[in-house]
C-alpha cells in the first residue's frame, strides 16, 4: 500500500525546534538591530562568541523555568506572551549582572532597552508562527486506535491532555463481536474490515494497539496488521506511547508480564551517580538550612500572629525500603488537625491556616526537611514520603505502589513538578505513575529537569 506520508513532529522534535529557533531568531534580531540603529552592545562578531553563548544558555534555562517550552502553554498565545516577557526580563537582568562573561554596559543606556525588546519581539514572532503553522492541524499526527473498547476512555484522555498534536481520529474494536456490544461516544468507530481503507482515507500516520490480551485481536485484524508491518507502517503498543508522551508509567495497563515495564535505571546502582547525588544533597541542604535560619525570625513572627501554636511538627513517614522515620516540617495546619484520624489534604482545606497556606505555596514549610536530608532519611530529589496509614491503604488498591520505596524519598520529585497535590486514590495513582517513571529513567539530566521545574513551581506559587 503506497501512500504519501504527512509531515508531523514528535514531542521531542517540537521542543528542540522551539529552543533552536528561539536562539536563531534572537541572533537574527541582534543582526537587524546592528544594521538598522546605532547599536553596538552585543554584536555578531568573533570576540562576542562567549557572550552570545551565555545569552543562548540564559534563554534556554530561564525559558525552561518560565515554561515557554511547555507544549500545552506554547499553543496559547496570551500565556506564551506572558512567559516570554518573564523569560526576557530575567535573562536581561542576569546578563547585565555577569559582566565577566558578557559585554560591559554601553554608554547609551537606550541600547539595553533595544536589547530587551528585541528578545521579546523575536521570540514572540517565532511563537506566533509556531502556533499558526507547526501547532496547526496540518502537522497533527493522526492515529488510529485498535483495542478493547472497554478501556478506550482511559486510554484517550491522558494522551490528548499531554500532547495537543497527537490526534486519535477513530478506533477499531479488536474484540470479537458480542450480542450486546459496548458503544463509546465521542470518537468515531470503524468496522474491522475497513482498516486498510481508513488508513488511506484519514491519512493515518500510526496505529496504536491497546489490548490487555493479544489473543482478543480477531484473525482478520491480525492479518491486516501483519501486512502493514511488512510494508513498514508504524504500529506501536499503547504503554510505550503513553510513557513517551506523558512521562508516566501506565501501571493500570501492566499485567502479569510486569517485568517488561520495569527495567529500572542503572543510576539506581551506579556508585558514581549515587556519590554525586549524596554530595549534592549535603551541599544543598547546608545552603537551605542557612537560608532557613536567616528567615526564621520572620517565620516565627508570622507563626505567632497568624498560626498560633507550635512552629514545627513531626510526623512518621515511610522511607527507602519501607523504613519509618520522623519528618520535620513547619506547621501549616491548625493544632490537632487530625483528632478524628488521618485525612487527605484537600484543595482549600479548612484545616490549613492563612499563614500555613503561604508556607505551603512558597514551599517554605519544607525547609526543616533539610535536616532529614542531612541525616540520610531523605534526598533532595525523589518520591515524596507518605504516611504509613496511607501507604497501607494505597498498597491494597494500587498495584506496584510500594515499588516507589526502592529509592530515598525526596523534598521534590517528578510527580511534584508535574501534577497537583494528591488528595484521592486517583491522584495517588497519577503520582505513582510519575514516581515510577523517575525510578525507571533516573539520571543527572532528569534530576536537573526536576530542579528547574521546581523553581517554576515556586515562582508561580503553585505549592499546596
Amino acid at each position: 500500500m503506497s501512500r504519501k506520508k504527512d509531515i508531523h513532529f514528535e514531542i521531542s522534535e517540537r521542543k528542540i525546534l522551539l529552543r533552536i529557533l528561539d536562539i536563531c531568531l534572537v541572533i537574527l534580531g541582534l543582526y537587524i538591530l546592528e544594521q538598522s540603529v546605532n547599536y553596538d552592545y552585543l554584536t555578531l562578531s568573533q570576540e562576542n562568541i562567549v557572550p552570545l553563548i551565555v545569552l543562548a544558555v540564559y534563554i534556554t534555562i530561564f525559558g525552561t523555568i518560565f515554561e515557554i517550552y511547555d507544549l500545552q502553554k506554547s499553543s496559547k498565545l496570551d500565556v506564551t506572551f506572558r512567559n516570554i516577557v518573564l523569560t526576557a526580563s530575567t535573562t536581561v537582568l542576569f546578563y547585565l549582572l555577569t559582566p565577566v562573561l558578557t559585554p560591559f554596559l554601553p554608554e547609551q543606556r537606550l541600547q539595553i532597552v533595544y536589547f530587551y525588546l528585541i528578545l521579546i519581539i523575536m521570540i514572540f514572532v517565532w511563537r506566533w508562527a509556531y502556533i499558526v503553522f507547526i501547532s496547526s492541524p496540518r502537522f497533527y499526527k493522526k492515529v488510529l486506535l485498535v483495542g478493547e473498547i472497554s478501556n478506550i476512555e482511559n486510554i484517550i484522555k491522558p494522551l490528548n491532555q499531554s500532547d495537543p498534536n497527537y490526534k486519535i481520529v477513530g478506533f477499531i474494536n479488536s474484540e470479537t463481536e458480542t450480542d450486546s456490544p459496548i458503544k463509546f461516544k465521542g470518537l468515531k468507530e470503524f468496522e474491522s474490515s475497513m482498516l486498510m481503507e481508513v488508513i488511506k482515507k484519514e491519512k493515518i500516520s500510526e496505529i496504536l494497539i491497546a489490548s490487555y490480551n493479544s489473543e482478543t485481536i480477531t484473525p482478520e485484524i491480525y492479518h491486516d496488521l501483519i501486512t502493514l508491518l511488512d510494508q513498514g507502517f508504524t504500529i506501536r503498543e499503547y504503554t510505550q506511547v503513553f510513557e513517551e508522551i506523558t512521562y508516566r508509567v501506565p501501571i493500570q495497563f501492566v499485567g502479569k508480564d510486569f517485568y517488561k515495564y520495569f527495567p529500572f535505571s542503572r543510576s539506581n546502582q551506579n556508585t558514581l551517580y549515587l556519590f554525586f547525588h549524596r554530595t549534592f544533597d549535603i551541599a544543598f541542604s547546608v545552603i537551605g538550612l542557612i537560608f532557613g535560619l536567616c528567615i526564621l525570625p520572620l517565620i516565627f513572627l508570622g507563626n505567632i500572629i497568624a498560626n498560633k501554636g507550635p512552629l514545627f511538627y513531626f510526623q512518621e513517614r515511610v522511607g527507602q525500603n519501607g523504613k519509618l522515620f520522623q519528618i520535620v516540617k513547619l506547621r501549616s495546619m491548625v493544632v490537632n488537625a487530625e483528632t478524628g484520624g488521618a485525612k487527605w489534604a484537600q484543595k482549600n482545606d479548612s484545616r490549613i491556616t492563612k499563614f500555613g497556606m503561604f508556607l505551603r505555596r512558597s514551599r517554605l514549610d519544607e525547609i526543616p526537611q533539610f535536616i532529614n536530608v542531612l541525616r540520610g532519611d531523605m534526598s533532595i530529589i525523589g518520591p515524596r514520603p507518605e504516611r504509613p496509614f496511607f501507604v497501607n491503604e494505597l498498597s491494597r488498591i494500587i498495584p506496584f505502589y510500594e515499588t516507589r520505596h526502592i529509592v530515598k524519598p525526596g523534598l521534590t520529585g517528578w510527580a511534584q513538578v508535574n501534577t497537583r497535590y494528591g488528595s484521592s486514590v486517583d491522584d495517588s495513582l497519577t503520582k505513582l505513575q510519575y514516581d515510577l517513571y523517575y525510578i525507571k529513567h533516573r539520571s543527572l539530566f532528569l534530576d536537573i529537569n526536576i530542579i528547574v521545574k521546581t523553581l517554576s513551581t515556586i515562582l508561580y506559587y503553585r505549592g499546596q
